[in-house]
């Protein structure tokens, strides 16, 4: 039986990390300090050590390397927050197998355990080979593995990898396009595993969310002072990313003063971190994503028509799931096994055939992401058997009714009113004003694809503000 100890000062976050594990079969022992953690290892022989990063006598960086010196071969995976990147980056390098972030995923601790061993055994003693900078995307399986993502059959999909299979061994600049939802990290993740930089960082930015000037600090980084908040150095995604890939996600909504800046980074492979002086190399290959056709965005002036043409040395469009229905049923069952395991379920066992004809006649919005998330919740609703359609969304259910409001998303989207009725307890003005709002946001999410920064550029309101609005509505 493999042991793993657990090092953190939560002492909830060991008991029940160590519950769920001695469920799969590993036998755990918990530390509630560095100090403590590092002599238990000297005592007692562990296969794998799951360490926080946050202790409250030291970091997971000083523990890490203490354990490295009493066993160079030890297998150590930290457990560090969502947003801190440098961490991550910092203790790969430093020699940790991976990094797990919070909220902790049971199937992504499962599966990095299981890879880290797997790789133990398979170098027969020889040191690990450290993961890239970030969770790479697995490799593609059967429904039932424990991998991240399936590859499915129809015609469609098989272009879209024969595509990445042509693109990623070279160093091309690759634009993404998609639909919400249609797995473009996934691909991007997947183009980056099978280049030449497969073993440096992979770092991934969304673009949708940032001013103009954290949008400089998070590409460049920054030195202290440079602005208010500013309280140390900073590195940026360039460095952060220096001989791997850096992913671009929602990159048409930079402002047109940062495309400039990124324009000048592509063409001279240097940049300074903001408020800096000294000049930085770095060799990175960029893929960036848009949901909106970025030559239709430089034709308006909403995107530098150079910085285009630097990104387009190679285009992927990623296929909608309503365009590739063959691959419904695997991934039904795929989300399914997926599900179960993470729910510690062995009693539901599929789908009726009228639950997988309502999925077949969905149209799919929110393509991939909207189907695994739809298919979790079923899940969960199930108690034995197979999933029927009472555990669905109404939204789902009705296709009929939905397909009428469903509109994708063209070439030049033109706004047409659809009536999306929200319920209230009484009809007055207020409740009626409310109606023609919510009537207004959906129909724009609708025609920019649920972008929700485009929709709430259009309707001139942050994007703080649309998330409220429409939180407001549900029930």
């Amino acid at each position: 039986m493999k042991r793993i100890l657990i090092i953190d000062d939560d002492m909830d976050m060991c008991n029940l990390l160590g519950r769920f594990l001695q469920k799969k079969g590993y036998e755990t022992e918990a530390s509630h300090s560095g100090g403590k953690g590092i002599a238990k290892f000297k005592e007692s022989k562990f296969d794998v050590v799951l360490c926080d990063f946050r202790l409250g006598d030291k970091e997971g960086r000083e523990v890490l390397k203490e354990i490295k010196q009493i066993d160079p071969y030890a297998i150590v995976i930290i457990i560090t927050g969502y947003s801190d990147i440098k961490t991550a980056v910092d203790v790969i390098k430093a020699g940790a197998f991976d990094y797990i972030t919070k909220p902790l995923i049971p199937e992504e601790v499962l599966n990095v355990i299981g890879r880290a061993l797997q790789q133990s055994s398979d170098g027969a003693g020889e040191s690990l080979k450290p993961a890239s900078a970030t969770q790479v995307a697995r490799k593609p399986g059967k429904p039932g593995t424990e991998e991240e993502f399936l590859v499915g059959q129809a015609p469609a999909t098989k272009e879209l990898y024969r595509q990445i299979e042509l693109v990623a061994p070279t160093n091309y600049s690759i634009i993404l396009y998609g639909e919400s939802g249609t797995g473009k990290e996934v691909i991007a993740r997947t183009i980056h595993q099978n280049s030449s930089r497969r073993d440096k960082p992979f770092i991934a930015m969304d673009c949708g969310t940032l001013s103009k000037e954290l949008a400089g600090s998070e590409l460049f980084g920054h030195v202290k002072g440079a602005f208010t908040g500013a309280l140390g150095d900073k590195e940026g995604h360039f460095e952060l990313a220096n001989g791997g890939t850096l992913f671009l996600d929602e990159v048409a909504n930079l402002s047109y003063e940062i495309q400039a800046a990124l324009l000048r980074v592509i063409q001279e492979r240097k940049f300074k971190r903001v408020g800096g002086t000294k000049e930085m190399e770095t060799d990175v290959r960029i893929i960036v994503a848009s949901n909106e056709n970025l030559q239709e965005a430089y034709r308006k002036g909403r995107f530098r028509e150079d910085l285009f043409h630097r990104f387009n040395e190679f285009s992927i469009v990623l296929p909608s799931l309503r365009h590739r229905k063959d691959d419904i049923p695997v991934f039904a069952e795929f989300f399914l096994a997926k599900a179960n395991k993470e729910l510690n379920k062995e009693d539901v066992a599929g789908f009726e055939p009228e639950v997988m004809q309502i999925f077949m006649n969905y149209p799919w919005p929110g393509n991939l992401r909207e189907f695994r998330n739809v298919v979790r919740r079923a899940a969960l609703l199930t108690s034995s058997g197979r999933v029927n359609s009472r555990v669905l969304p109404a939204e789902i259910v009705d296709t009929n009714g939905y397909a009428q409001n469903f509109i994708p998303q063209p070439e030049a989207p033109v706004i047409t009113a659809v009536h999306h009725p929200i319920v209230h307890k009484e009809t007055d003005l207020k409740n009626a004003a409310a109606q023609a709002e919510y009537d207004t946001i959906m129909n724009v999410l609708k025609q920019v694809n649920y972008n929700k920064s485009r929709a709430a550029e259009i309707l001139k309101i942050d994007r703080k503000t649309l998330y409220n609005k429409i939180k407001s509505y549900q029930p």
